[in-house]
C-alpha cells in the first residue's frame, strides 16, 4: 500500500475554507474547486522523471527536458465535475 500524503499548504486551505463555506456563490466554488486541483496536480507531479532533449530556440540550442513518460490523470467523479 502506498504511503498517505497530506497537502498542508496555505493556499489550499484557504481555498478548501471558500469550497466549504455554505454561502459560497457557485461560480466561486466551481473556481475555487479547480484552482485546489491545480495546487494538487503541481505536488504530486514535483517527483515525475525527466529526460534531457536537445531543441533550438529562436536565439541558440539547448538543453531542454521532458516528461520520461506521459501522464494521464482521472478524475472520480462523485458529484460531478460541474
Amino acid at each position: 500500500m502506498k504511503k498517505l500524503v497530506v497537502l498542508k499548504h496555505p493556499l489550499i486551505d484557504h481555498k478548501m475554507s471558500i469550497i466549504r463555506d455554505k454561502n459560497t456563490p457557485t461560480k466561486t466554488f466551481r473556481e475555487s474547486v479547480g484552482e485546489v486541483g491545480a495546487l494538487i496536480t503541481y505536488e504530486m507531479t514535483k517527483d515525475l522523471e525527466l529526460v534531457p532533449k536537445e531543441i533550438e530556440t529562436p536565439l541558440t540550442k539547448m538543453t531542454a527536458y521532458q516528461l520520461k513518460k506521459d501522464v494521464v490523470i482521472i478524475p472520480i467523479l462523485r458529484a460531478g465535475l460541474g
